[in-house]
């Protein structure tokens, strides 16, 4: 094998987060740009890649099975392990002889100066978990990596990693142990990244982070809004998104200056996870389901039918029929546009793993399947409301649907809307343009027609 990546077939698998992806997107442009070729699993590569994900114990589980199939494709390639699984497995990830070579989170950056020196002295004895200090401790960094996109990974959008880091410690997550302590991002390095991929035809920024609603308080105030007022006075985007949002930083002078934002859409996912406050107590939730409730009518005060979206977790350690039934009842009043229930898993190394009164796989299918009953219905009420009304749609790609080729987009309030492709030249919608346009009907219960 040669001495460094340029001209190597080079393998990529993304796992978890939004802000994998974006990592991953980076890494995958700083490969090429050293000349390196990036080809499907389904091709025989020098080098793979797995951008691994340590949130859920099935999350390492896949993560060491798309380690393992990459050594199975090819014994004679280079196995790379990146991120968080890297941090919160090092002792396997140092016991696994399918991996090569590992590399911690804050280190992404600098992967192919890692990979160079790795090749060039592959014939050397390596400790592979040191060698060119690939980890470093996430725990006691101040330090943000500093990584930037350069090209749309996407037709029209792009994600904007903002920030990394959690200071929360939910007593269920193991995040903060594997992606370290709240660290911001410098606001004019977004702004130029933002302006950058602006150029290359980017309509949509999606602002996300490991706790996008902390971005920088290490700086000594929270200025997320700051940023957004800053992004959208630039020329060519067309519409931001924000990731999860803790409810807490919806104020009523937040929400009224987001309300003064053109470009913002109306799309707010707020984390709820429980609308019982004993079971947020227990979760180490730094919020009431009462304060929780004043953001969603803040927000629905400030903007016309705003989509807010939501996780909730069922069956938590200890959660009582009396519990559930209150989360239950909250979520109903709310009526949320998207909920996504999650059944507990216990994940090792965390507060909760170790909680009584663990509850029963099928207690926790049962409430489960009452949750999704209810978002079914609450997100098909929720769609309906814009039948027969003026829309502005991002047109974003082309899909097939139930054998008919339709032209698909989303809404400011993200709802998805399909266009048949014949029709296309009348409403002159193509990847990346802007139309209004009335559904008319619903083409599947997630999507309207036009």
């Amino acid at each position: 094998m040669q001495n460094n990546v340029n001209g190597l077939k080079v393998a990529m698998h993304n796992l978890g987060c939004k802000v994998n992806s974006y990592e991953m997107e980076v890494m995958s442009q700083k490969l090429q740009e050293q000349g390196a070729i990036i080809v499907p699993f389904e091709e025989k590569a020098d080098i793979y890649i797995i951008n691994t994900c340590t949130v859920t114990n099935i999350a390492d589980r896949k993560s060491r099975q798309m380690l393992h199939r990459s050594k199975k494709e090819n014994p004679d390639s280079i196995v790379v392990a990146v991120g968080c699984y890297v941090e919160t497995g090092l002792d396997g990830v140092k016991k696994d002889e399918c991996i090569d070579l590992a590399i911690g989170n804050n280190k992404k950056s600098e992967i192919v100066d890692i990979l160079n020196e790795f090749i060039e002295a592959k014939n050397e004895v390596i400790d592979k978990t040191l060698f060119g200090s690939t980890i470093i401790d996430i725990n006691h960094t101040n330090e943000y990596e500093s990584m930037t996109l350069k090209e749309l990974p996407e037709h029209t959008r792009a994600y904007i990693k903002i920030q990394d880091g959690c200071n929360q410690f939910c007593s269920y997550c193991v995040i903060p142990y594997a992606r370290g302590r709240v660290r911001s991002r410098n606001m004019d390095e977004i702004l130029a990244e933002i302006e950058g991929l602006a150029q290359k035809g980017c309509k949509e920024v999606v602002l996300t982070g490991i706790h996008t609603s902390s971005y920088g308080i290490d700086f000594g105030k929270a200025q997320l809004i700051d940023l957004i007022e800053k992004i959208n006075e630039i020329p060519g985007i067309e519409r931001i998104r924000l990731s999860s949002l803790e409810p807490r930083i919806i104020t009523k002078e937040n929400a009224k200056r987001l309300a003064a934002l053109d470009k913002l859409c109306p799309h707010f996912h707020l984390s709820l996870q429980s609308g019982c406050d004993s079971v947020l107590k227990r979760m180490n939730r730094h919020y009431t389901a009462d304060e929780f409730r004043e953001g969603v009518r803040l927000l629905r005060e400030a903007f016309d039918k705003p989509a807010i979206t939501t996780d909730v977790i069922v069956g938590f350690p200890g959660e009582t029929e009396e519990e559930f039934e209150a989360c239950r009842k909250f979520v109903e009043e709310i009526q949320f546009y998207e909920m996504h229930v999650f059944k507990y898993s216990p994940r090792k190394g965390t507060v909760a793993a170790g909680m009584p009164d663990q509850l029963t796989d099928r207690e926790k299918s049962k409430r489960s399947e009452v949750l999704l009953n209810m978002t079914r219905q609450h997100s098909k009420d929720y769609r309906g409301k814009f039948i027969g009304t003026e829309l502005t749609v991002l047109w974003e790609d082309e899909e097939e649907i139930g054998g008919e080729s339709y032209i698909i987009g989303h809404t400011d309030r993200y709802v998805r809307v399909a266009l048949r492709s014949c029709d296309k030249e009348s409403y002159k919608a193509s990847t990346g343009a802007i139309s209004t346009v009335v559904p008319t009907a619903f083409l599947t219960p997630d999507t309207l027609l036009i």
